[in-house]
């Protein structure tokens, strides 16, 4: 007789198998505001979170709500960042996939509206806004072993 499959093991249920669930802060995702507003907010603190590699940037905005998102490259406490429809096209700021421009590189993206973020969330991670087209716009996944496309709309990202 040998070992059991993996597959087998993992059934079981054993601690080295189970997702970590004590320890966590908050869902790490968008603020749920409407897609009109424009809202500012602070980066109070930047925190780690058990079985997360990226840390979490604590933003508190103008209407008193704080809200946890991944941390971009080179965010620092106390930075401003825009989210909604006026914000400014710059780096670190919340802003739907339709006012970046092309050749962007951007992180922490959603792949349906209003998802809080599901792509592009590892530490390190980023894509490339590629191009503006009218079924939507088409995103370009950095990788040191494959690069592939997809096409969204009506998204917000980093």
């Amino acid at each position: 007789m040998g070992k059991r499959p993996l597959v087998r093991r993992r059934g079981r249920g054993g601690k080295q198998f189970r997702a970590i669930t004590v320890g966590k802060l908050a869902p790490a995702k968008y603020p749920n505001f409407k897609l009109g507003e424009h809202h500012s907010g602070l980066v109070v603190d930047i925190v780690h979170e058990r079985g997360r590699d990226a840390p979490l940037t604590k933003i508190r905005f103008d209407n008193g709500t704080y809200s946890y998102v991944p941390a971009p490259d080179g965010i620092a406490v106390g930075e401003k960042i825009e989210l909604g429809i006026g914000a400014t096209a710059t780096a670190r700021n919340i802003l739907s996939l339709e006012a970046i421009p092309d050749g962007t590189s951007v992180c922490n993206i959603e792949k349906n509206a209003g998802d809080g973020g599901k792509l592009i969330k590892a530490a390190g991670s980023s894509a490339l806004v590629f191009a503006h087209g009218s079924e939507g716009v088409t995103i370009k996944f950095l990788s040191h072993i494959t690069s592939r496309s997809i096409c969204l709309s009506l998204c917000t990202l980093i």
